[in-house]
């Protein structure tokens, strides 16, 4: 797949699964061996584990809505800046629903192969989101 073939499969990856909250679509854009760098513990490895991640999120933020700020691609690699934003409404790994509106920015590197993605690493400022559900203070 080209570059820009790539950058398209992300691009409705984020709309179909984040923003139209549709999870039975994963294996549509993810290979079922998929390597995620950075899945919380105790959760399945493969598309199975990327499906419980994000359930995971939109069950806690059930109006989610995933912006991609920027893309870039080179060769089976995108390389994605996002911004997520939503209402923490259900339980979020043992944190109650606050009510809160947050926003998090976060940078996703995604390697693809036969035209899903097969690598995934993701890093989102996790410690600015705990901040505006008030479950950590602001730093100083």
């Amino acid at each position: 797949m080209s570059t820009e073939q790539n950058k398209a499969l992300v691009r409705r990856f984020y709309e179909e699964v984040f923003n139209k909250k549709n999870l039975a679509e994963v294996n549509a854009f993810v290979d079922p061996q998929i390597v995620e760098h950075d899945l919380p513990p105790g959760l399945l490895a493969g598309s199975e584990g990327t499906r419980q991640f994000i359930g995971m999120y939109l069950a806690a933020f059930p109006d989610l809505h995933l912006t991609a700020e920027d893309m870039i691609a080179e060769g089976d690699e995108v390389t994605a800046r996002f911004t997520i934003r939503g209402t923490h409404r259900g339980e979020l790994m043992g944190i109650p629903p606050t009510g809160r509106q947050v926003t998090v920015t976060g940078i996703q590197v995604m390697s693809i192969a036969n035209g899903k993605i097969a690598e995934n690493w993701v890093n989102f400022d996790a410690l600015g989101m705990l901040h505006q559900l008030g479950v950590i203070p602001a730093m100083s």
